[in-house]
């Protein structure tokens, strides 16, 4: 038994490069790429054995589709590296961020000597020979010529402290996810006439299972202007024969790239020699002239290491011992060659004189490109022909584009001021996952649609599809349903989800929203949320006024009152993985319990500009109650992170906090009538965002949330232990704090009020809780 796919019904093509039919080269651009390769090859070696850390291997392996790339494919302006029309080359391979950094210090270089006024006028928008000194250094590296020239301290993995990374990518997978959103909200903001995203990437990086989930997404929703090019040179960190080659088992996979690439939608053009020049350039030009609305896969053969003295899996992140023969060896083609000669080390080593070396070689680097003005003259002009084509063909928004910065404008939205939709009378029935959604699908008509949403195949389960009401129903595609704001994220798919999500909101033009059960969404994008968190800070040191871009991961059903579905699905863990997990001003959780508590918090969530907003809503209806009648704080009260639901009316006999909407509704419902039946007099306090409360200011906070208070209360969390302990300070108020697993078992199934009740939380329990904590020794 055969089987074949059928490219034709599945409108996709495969392509093979005919080594003898390409089209050559002309002679000087061959003479010109070759010369820098040799320049590029060469810094990769200077900078591992400097630096004596990072991945040279696939840094090197690539290097030539992506010399292609940046010196005659893509569109762009080196002078203005935050334009967000211009193509985007994003290294999803993040190990080769080494290759990354060379490959901009070179580009650069030769702009710098042929036509050094085309180059960004502040030095954070360039990536100079200088700045390499920064090779994984930490920014409050002291030595010497890292402060003289002022240089980047360059991660490990790329980050957007590079010009024209818009990304942080590293995390195996993350920055495939992140890249088709990147695509997405391109494609959906400019339509026809979109500008590319060009991904890069190893088979090794295309095994974890987030990359077919983002793969899936962006081939059903028709992203054309998407390219993935895979350095294909079977090495990963262990293993030389990661995938299948033909009749050879692969030791990871059963599948080639070219097979994986065509099975989930992509159109692939397969390069035979990734180091043919020839063969690159046709295969580029290939892809880009494919018109049938999918994305394309190229995939170039390479050798991991080539030409550098040590190949595959060892070079991934191995290479030659500091000023080693087998280093000088790598160096000695371009020595040969180019007439030049690298210092050689002696001395006593410390920070200062390897820091003084690296310098002297990078001017060697430097030296090679003055010494051949007819190489770099033409290497420069070729930058500058991206720049000028990029000009004279202005990819603009679409007339009707979406302006997410509508919501931002003075007194567009206030906590204060409810719209229409977002408003629940006493007596009703809502939803705390609807009532999100009503307040998402108010930004969506404010700012004409710039809120793209997804869900877990639970689009209508978490009310998700709601965000995308007055828009259009079914998913997204940029042909048969462009107006539509649900994009499919390619089926139950959180992890990749969450990545896509985040590349959507990353250039600012779009709000990406990612829902699921809080159970699963949460750890899965604890990733790709630490990234973009990342991603924001970093670009902030080139781009100062710069602010976050915010994408929401939409923690639903969450916690104990989604019972029915068993503890794999209610559960309290989902909270503690986002709450004061992330630093400055990256992530904002929201935990409310009443419906109406959802616009005024997620009005000023987003007007603080987090890089990640997560709520936490549960998916049953609740009654709205008549907070004044009950004498309860009005809901806008939630805007402080903490604020007292329930005043005592004098002095307190006791005080108590509450975090979930489960544990709240049941001290509303079991407890407050009795304590207006008994006069017992308390402090109750609820918990709905601890990341806005810490930013109000340190007076404000303790007058809200008094240290007295800590060290007396007890609590209710519909969470985890670890939630309640910078609330609860003393040892008695821990004995009475109640939280799902207190009694040491996962909870069984069964309707949200049974499984509190077995929790030991329902009304009756508490109440006989409270009791217990106010009458005994204080």
């Amino acid at each position: 038994m055969t089987y074949a796919l059928n490219l034709e019904d599945r409108g996709t093509e495969y392509v093979t490069i005919d080594p003898a039919s390409c089209p050559r080269l002309d002679t000087e651009d061959l003479d010109a790429l070759e010369f820098l390769d040799l320049c590029y090859r060469t810094l990769c070696a200077v900078m591992f054995n400097h630096a004596s850390s990072g991945h040279p291997g696939g840094s090197i392996s690539s290097g030539r589709f992506v010399q292609s790339l940046i010196y005659s494919t893509m569109n762009y302006d080196i002078g203005d590296p935050m334009d967000r029309t211009a193509d985007i080359i994003s290294y999803a391979a993040g190990h080769k961020a080494l290759g990354l950094y060379a490959m901009w210090a070179c580009r650069n270089e030769v702009v710098s000597q042929t036509a050094p006024d085309r180059l960004p006028a502040d030095i954070r928008q360039q990536l100079r020979l200088e700045d390499l000194l920064g090779f994984r250094k930490n920014p409050i590296t002291r030595t010497p010529l890292y402060r003289k020239f002022d240089a980047k301290p360059l991660d490990g993995h790329p980050t957007p402290e590079t010009p024209f990374v818009w990304l942080s990518t590293g995390p195996s997978g993350v920055g495939v996810g992140s890249s088709v959103g990147l695509a997405l909200t391109l494609k959906d903001m400019h339509r026809e006439e979109s500008p590319s995203v060009h991904i890069i990437e190893g088979e090794g990086g295309m095994t974890p299972g987030r990359v077919a989930e983002a793969l899936a997404a962006a081939a059903s929703s028709g992203l054309d202007n998407l390219f993935f090019h895979v350095d294909w040179n079977q090495a990963s960190i262990d293993s030389d024969a990661v995938t299948r080659d033909g009749s050879k088992r692969g030791e990871y996979v059963q599948w080639d790239p070219c097979e994986f690439l065509l099975m989930h939608g992509f159109n692939v053009v397969y390069v035979p020699d990734g180091f043919d020049y020839s063969q690159i350039h046709a295969a580029q030009n290939r892809a880009s002239a494919f018109r049938n609305g999918r994305p394309t896969g190229l995939v170039y053969r390479t050798v991991k290491g080539w030409q550098y003295g040590i190949e595959g899996s060892k070079s991934h992140g191995g290479g030659h011992k500091f000023y080693s023969e087998p280093y000088f060896e790598a160096l000695r083609p371009f020595e040969e060659r180019l007439g030049l000669r690298f210092p050689r080390f002696d001395g006593e080593k410390n920070p200062e004189t390897i820091e003084a070396a690296f310098y002297d070689s990078l001017l060697t680097i430097r030296k090679a490109f003055e010494a051949n003005p007819e190489f770099t003259r033409r290497l420069g002009g070729k930058v500058l022909d991206c720049a000028d084509r990029h000009a004279n063909q202005p990819r603009k928004l679409r007339a009707d584009a979406p302006r997410l910065d509508a919501v931002y404008a003075d007194g567009a939205i206030s906590p204060f001021e409810r719209p229409d939709g977002c408003t629940y009378e006493i007596g009703s029935a809502q939803t705390l996952r609807g009532s999100l959604a009503h307040c998402l699908n108010h930004v969506n008509r404010l700012t004409g649609g710039a809120v793209l949403a997804a869900a877990a195949d639970l689009y209508g389960s978490t009310n998700v599809s709601g965000i995308s009401a007055g828009f259009g129903e079914g998913f997204w595609h940029p042909v048969e349903n462009p107006d539509s704001r649900l994009f499919s994220a390619g089926g139950i798919t959180e992890d990749a989800m969450g990545g896509i999500c985040s590349g959507i909101a990353s250039l600012g033009y779009q709000i990406g929203v990612g829902s699921s059960y809080g159970a699963f969404i949460a750890p899965l994008n604890t990733i790709c949320a630490k990234t973009h968190g990342i991603g924001q800070q970093t670009l902030r040191h080139r781009a100062p006024g710069e602010p976050n871009r915010t994408f929401v991961v939409v923690c639903g059903h969450a916690g104990v009152k989604t019972g029915e579905d068993g503890p794999t699905h209610a559960e309290p863990q989902a909270l503690q993985v986002f709450q004061e997990n992330f630093p400055g001003d990256v992530m904002i959780t929201l935990t409310p319990w009443d419906p109406n508590e959802l616009w005024p918090l997620t009005a000023t969530a987003l007007l603080q500009r987090p890089a990640v907003l997560a709520p936490f809503v549960t998916r049953p209806s609740e009654v709205i109650i008549d907070r004044p009648a009950l004498g309860l704080a009005p809901p806008e009260r939630a805007v402080k992170g903490i604020y007292k639901l329930l005043s005592a009316n004098g002095r307190p006999e006791g005080a108590v906090v509450y975090q979930g909407s489960d544990v709240a509704y049941a001290f509303i419902n079991g407890v407050l009538p009795r304590l207006q039946e008994t006069g017992m007099n308390l402090d109750v306090y609820y918990i709905s965002s601890v990341e806005l409360f810490d930013r109000l200011d340190a007076e404000e906070k303790r007058e809200i949330y008094p240290s007295e208070v800590a060290a007396s209360a007890m609590m209710f969390t519909g969470f985890t232990p670890a939630t309640t302990y910078r609330w609860i300070m003393s040892e008695r108020g821990r004995e009475f704090t109640h939280y799902p697993w207190r009694q040491g078992v996962f909870l069984g199934s069964g309707p949200g009020d049974i499984c509190l009740e077995q929790a030991g939380m329902h009304g009756e329990a508490q109440w006989e809780i409270i009791r217990r904590f106010v009458s005994g020794p204080r």
